[in-house]
C-alpha cells in the first residue's frame, strides 16, 4: 500500500531499487498476473481490474529474467509471444530484428527451422545468453504493445551487450509511443541502461520514493 505513480502516455521509464524493494512486484501486477490487495492500476481513468485479463494481456509485451526455454523449433519458441502469429515467418523475423538477435539465428544449424534443446533426439543446444536473446525476441512478437514490460531481460547478457539492446529497445518503443501512446517500464541495475529513460522511479519497501530524469535525480542527490 501507499505506491502513486503516475506514467503518461508514450513514456519510457525505469525502475531501480534494490532487489527485494518491490520492482518484479509492480510489473507482475501491470501483467495483472495478480489483482492488487489494496488500491487500484488504471489505464486511461479505467480500473485494470475491471478490463478482461486476456484482453489486456494481448496488448502487453514482457521480457522477464526468469525466462522459459521452450524447446521447439527455434521459429516456434520465438513464435509464441503472440500465438496468432507464431506461424508466421516475416512476423517472426521481424521480432527477431526488433530483438538484435539475427546474428544468433544466423548460426543455427537449420536457422528458423533448428529443433532447440535435448527434448530432440539431434537438438541444438545453446547457452543461457543465446536462450535469454530469443525469450528477448519472443517479447518483442507483438511490435506495437501498449506496455512494453522488460524486466532485467538481458540478466545473462554483458553490460556493452545490453546496452546495445536497450538501446534499440528505446528507440522502438518511442516509435511506437508516438503512433499509439504506449509505454515502455523496463528494469534494470545498469547505469547506463537507466539514463535511457524518460523517467527514473526509485522503488524501496514498495514504495516509489523518488522520481524524476537522471538529470533530476542527481540534483536531489538521494
Amino acid at each position: 500500500a501507499g505506491l502513486d505513480l503516475h506514467v503518461p502516455a508514450g513514456a519510457t521509464i525505469a525502475l531501480v531499487g534494490e532487489n527485494g524493494a518491490g520492482k518484479s512486484t509492480l510489473i507482475k501486477l501491470l501483467c495483472r498476473f495478480y489483482d492488487p490487495t489494496d488500491g487500484h492500476i488504471l489505464v486511461d481513468g479505467e480500473k485494470l481490474a475491471g478490463l478482461p485479463a486476456e484482453a489486456w494481456r494481448e496488448r502487453v509485451a514482457a521480457g522477464f529474467q526468469d525466462f522459459v526455454r521452450f524447446e521447439l523449433v527455434a521459429r516456434e519458441s520465438v513464435g509464441v509471444g503472440d500465438l496468432p502469429q507464431a506461424e508466421d515467418a516475416a512476423a517472426v523475423g521481424g521480432a527477431i530484428e526488433r530483438a538484435g538477435v539475427s546474428d544468433l539465428v544466423e548460426r543455427l544449424p537449420a536457422g528458423l527451422e533448428t529443433e532447440l534443446g535435448k527434448t530432440f533426439t539431434a537438438g541444438h543446444e545453446l547457452s543461457g545468453g543465446q536462450w535469454q536473446k530469443l525469450a528477448l525476441a519472443r517479447a518483442m512478437m507483438r511490435d506495437r504493445p501498449l506496455l512494453l514490460l522488460l524486466d532485467e531481460p538481458t540478466s545473462a547478457l554483458d553490460a556493452h551487450a545490453e546496452h546495445q539492446l536497450f538501446e534499440r529497445y528505446a528507440e522502438s518503443a518511442r516509435a511506437v509511443a508516438k503512433a499509439t501512446g504506449g509505454i515502455a517500464v523496463f528494469v534494470s541495475h545498469r547505469f547506463s541502461t537507466v539514463r535511457m529513460a524518460d523517467l527514473i522511479a526509485v522503488v524501496d519497501g514498495g514504495r516509489i520514493v523518488e522520481r524524476g530524469t537522471h538529470a533530476e535525480l542527481v540534483a536531489l542527490g538521494g
